[in-house]
Order: C-alpha cells, then structure tokens, then sequence
C-alpha cells in the first residue's frame, strides 16, 4: 500500500509539471529588436506585419518596412526639442506625427521621412494635445488638455487625411483637475457604430462615450491625483468588450484599481479582480479574448477579455501596437524595441 501511494504522489507531481510547463509555454517572450536613438517612444503606429513608425523625444522617429529587421531613424528638421507623443501612419510613405506642449505642431510627411511639412500650428500657451485618431481613412481628430478659461477640451479635425486641420467649437467641459494622459496616445478608441470613446484622469477619471448620446461616466479606476487614472484604452472591433489600463505612475508596482473591463459597450465597467501587476500606459486588443498590457514595470497578457492577467515580462515599455492580422505586438520604450509572436 505504501508502494502505491508513492507511485501515485509521483504521478500528481509528473502532472503537474507537466501542467505548469505547458502553462509557461503559452506564455509569449518578448524579442528585443534594435536599440533606438530615441530616449523615449511613445508614439507608435502599426501599418502592417512590415510597416512600423515610431516617434518620441529629440524632435525623431522612426520606421522599419522589413518587420523590425532594420530601422530608419530621423530627425524633424527645426523641431529638436519636440517630443512627438502622438502618431499615425496611413503607409510606409505618409504618416503624421503630435507633439505634446506648446507651441502644438502636427507634422506630415508624403515619402517615409525625407521631408515634413507643417500641416497645424498652435502657439497658444498652455496648449497640450494628447492623442491623434482616425474614424476613416480621410477624417480625424487630436484631442488635448482642456483650456482656460471655458475649461473645455482642446479639439482639432480634419476631413483630408491630415493635410489641413480646424478647429471647431467643441461641448466637452473638463471636471476640475481633469485631463488626459500623453502616455501612449492611446487614450481614444474609435470603433465601428461610433463606439469606443475617450478616457481622462488627474482628479476626476471619466469614460467618455464616442457616440455622443450617452453621458460620461466616472470610472472605478485608481484617481484623485494629478499621477492617477486611466491612461489607456482598448476595445474589441465591435465596441462591446473594452480594458482600461492605468494606476498611479509614480508608483508604478502598485496594483490598486489599475485596471477595469466592460462587456457591454462601455456602459458599465468592474475592477479586474487579478489586475497586470502595476501601473499600466497601455493596453492594446490582440485577438480572441486577449489583450496586452505594458509600463514601466512590466508587461502583461489576458486571456478573458481583461478580468485575469499573468505577468509575462519584468520588461517595461511605455507604449504597444498590433498587426492588422494579430499575429505581432510592437512594443516600445525608453531606448527599446520589442516584439511579441503568436
């Protein structure tokens, strides 16, 4: 009998590695890719599997169109001390990037960087933009800080893929200490149906509906502090199943209300009963049910649509982009690339 019960411990203990190995191998690594020039990306926009521009402080940016094999850095002539937190790109050839601060400047190029054209100025002191979107190939907005003294949001569009740009007179009044984060220009989701929306933080955090019909909603996201609140926000392609990531930034290991998911178009959202562990700037869809979270303390995956995430790396990036496909994640950070496969 005691022979028996040995063999049987040793099966449990065989099962279960095996359990716990096949778990590990689900898990992604991350790739390093080329040591940028850049001492902080925080804009990154995904193309395709081969086309990746990137953009962050000393006025630079870069694009790969091998997949990450090589990198073309460069520099936006008289703009040295930009620091380009916002970026879309629409080819290899045009993209757009948006400094943060003032004076604002929306920077376009038609042919991968040779040459930038100005496309939008502002020298409005105070000015603060955080995030540029696209609802179509054609028209798009930039949102920023809101402005004394009506403390409304700032809000530019433009109808031509980025060639001009307006400013329109725009309802949305800021609570006070609200605002938006210029972490990873992912604080707007644009979904099918006008679904998706925009997030803030500071003092109030709020979800702000991309529909315009329902009200804004203050979250259950860590807040109350110019460092807390949400800072990013992803939702699947129908609108139904979003994350929000975020915490406190200068407490980065800090677990409290950092994440918060909603299957029912944003109308209600639940704290993550096992969150990313800490501070999060960005949180991107991947496929299925998973998503994809990055800061300065690590990275992390969820498998459930946001409600259980497992650390997958001690590695910390500021900011992640999806293929069109799914199949890689881009990441990027102080003086660092990454990439994820599955």
């Amino acid at each position: 009998m005691q022979k028996f019960s040995k063999s049987l411990l040793l099966l449990h203990s065989v099962f279960f590695i095996h359990i716990f190995s096949a778990y590990a191998q689900q898990q992604p690594a991350i790739k390093p890719l080329e040591t940028p020039p850049i001492a902080s990306i925080r804009g990154l926009s995904v193309v395709n599997d081969s086309v990746v521009w990137v953009s962050g402080t000393g006025g630079q940016a870069g694009l790969t169109t091998d997949g990450g094999k090589h990198w073309q850095w460069m520099k936006v002539p008289n703009h040295d001390s930009a620091d380009w937190r916002s970026l879309y790109a629409f080819s290899s050839q045009r993209a757009l990037l948006l400094n943060a601060g003032s004076p604002a400047h929306v920077m376009l190029t038609n042919n991968g960087g040779k040459s930038w054209e100005t496309a939008y100025e502002d020298t409005t002191k105070g000015i603060f933009f955080d995030d540029i979107a696209f609802l179509n190939d054609s028209a798009g907005f930039a949102i920023g800080d809101p402005m004394p003294p009506d403390n409304k949001f700032a809000v530019i569009t433009t109808e031509d893929r980025g060639k001009t740009w307006t400013s329109p007179m725009h309802p949305l009044i800021a609570e006070p200490g609200e605002a938006i984060f210029a972490a990873s220009g992912t604080n707007v989701v644009v979904c099918a149906n006008e679904k998706g929306g925009i997030i803030t933080g500071g003092q109030v955090s709020r979800f702000i509906p991309g529909d315009g019909i329902q009200k804004p909603i203050v979250l259950p996201i860590a807040q109350g502090s110019p460092s807390k609140g949400a800072f990013s926000l992803a939702f699947k392609p129908d609108g139904k199943t979003g994350v929000i990531v975020g915490g406190d930034y200068q407490h980065d290991k800090d677990t409290t209300n950092n994440c918060v998911y909603t299957n029912d178009d944003g109308k209600t959202w639940t704290v993550s009963p096992a969150p990313p562990a800490g501070y999060r700037s960005c949180v991107v869809y991947v496929k299925g049910n998973i998503f994809i979270a990055t800061g300065t303390s690590g990275t992390d995956i969820s498998r459930d649509g946001g409600v259980h995430w497992q650390k997958i790396s001690e590695q910390g990036f500021h900011v992640a982009g999806v293929s069109p496909n799914g199949k890689k994640i881009w990441l990027a950070g102080s003086r660092k690339l990454g990439m994820i496969t599955l």
